[in-house]
């Protein structure tokens, strides 16, 4: 087979003075031709890559090190910013999925919609002296839950029954306390409709109501949570898959934000946004590296717990939290050059808005995960 290089250039026809185009960079050896360049091309691609790569993780190690030699001009060395931090993101979050990290979620939405007020009503009732303050108590619980249930769909029925059991424990609740306080139990308003039915035919029951379809995306998303709920109880492996799957996602819309939340604390800098830009790029990929270690030594810990390695792996755990946040500051007074009193109150301003900001996210994510499962 004839290895000899094409005269021109097969990409953009411009003649060949070499073995790249000078015109559009394209390799004159054509892989698909020879074997050995095709070999020889994805080794050369990935020590090449492969080179940069480290490189950079080297340097990202440094507290604001890649980011200044970034903008100072230094990019052929690195990888660029954006792709630097989209790989170590997948990677974190896949590592994230696959470990046993020892924290499969259980929600119990139906419990909560009635456990809470049951917990504070019943702790309320044990605490009181008369029946007349039983009484007020049960009344104030039951009013809360009957307008929980009012503002709840229809087609949300796993919940409104979790109401109607929330308001019949209250009642038992009540008629146990004024029983102790040397009352009467006061017959429920469901007791006596459960009698009444009992004596009504089947025939005269009334129909059950026609089951209301969502009407807009946001009742629907609710159907899908509701819906989803059953499977999560089933395998609660299956939430938190899907939570590491989201959160890459909300990272792409906190990354912008947090370089506009700098763009405003330093406004006489006289940096563009986009140099900001690549300060959160790097710093939210040493941040998805340190969390990937992270989720290693929190299953590192789980899996050999009480014993010696599990204590050591729980310390570096701890340690590397707080590396984290030394390293964002850190990088702050690198990048930005200021004094430590100004980069530590910028510091402060920033981690106490980006922290709003991430736990209003983290809500959204966690629906949208528990909608998308």
């Amino acid at each position: 087979m004839n290895d000899s290089h094409p005269a021109a250039c097969q990409n953009c026809a411009t003649p060949l003075q070499g073995a790249f185009c000078h015109v559009c960079g394209q390799s004159a050896h054509n892989p698909v031709r020879s074997f050995a360049h095709a070999v020889e091309e994805v080794f050369e691609s990935f020590w090449h890559l492969d080179g940069r790569i480290f490189r950079s993780l080297r340097r990202l190690l440094s507290p604001g090190a890649l980011a200044r030699d970034y903008l100072a001009g230094h990019r052929a060395p690195y990888v660029a910013p954006m792709r630097m931090f989209v790989v170590l993101c997948v990677m974190a979050f896949f590592v994230g999925r696959v470990v046993d990290l020892g924290l499969d979620i259980e929600l119990n939405v139906d419990d909560a919609a009635d456990n809470k007020p049951l917990l504070s009503s019943d702790a309320a009732m044990r605490g009181a002296s008369s029946i007349e303050e039983v009484r007020r108590i049960r009344e104030q619980a039951i009013a809360g839950l009957e307008k929980a249930r009012e503002e709840t769909p229809t087609y949300l029925a796993p919940v409104l029954a979790g109401y109607d059991k929330g308001i019949a424990d209250i009642r038992r609740a009540a008629d146990r306390r004024i029983v102790e306080l040397g009352g009467t139990p006061e017959s429920a308003p469901e007791a006596k409709a459960d009698a009444a039915t009992a004596e009504t035919p089947a025939a005269a029951a009334p129909a059950a109501p026609a089951r209301r379809e969502p009407k807009n995306w946001r009742e629907r998303q609710a159907l899908r949570m509701q819906q989803n709920l059953a499977r999560v109880r089933e395998d609660p492996g299956l939430y938190r898959a899907a939570l590491m799957g989201a959160v890459p996602s909300a990272l792409f819309v906190l990354v912008p934000l947090f370089a506009l939340l700098l763009k405003l604390l330093y406004l006489g800098s006289g940096r563009s946004y986009l140099e900001h830009l690549v300060v959160a790029l790097y710093s939210h990929a040493f941040l998805c590296l340190a969390l990937m270690a992270q989720f290693g030594l929190v299953a590192l810990a789980n899996h050999y717990a009480q014993t010696p390695l599990g204590s050591t792996a729980s310390v570096a755990s701890s340690l590397l939290l707080a590396w984290m946040l030394v390293y964002l500051l850190l990088s702050q007074k690198r990048v930005y050059g200021e004094g430590w009193l100004a980069t530590t109150l910028r510091f402060l301003v920033a981690g106490s808005v980006y922290i709003f900001v991430i736990s209003i996210a983290s809500g959204a994510v966690a629906l949208w995960a528990l909608a998308n499962l």
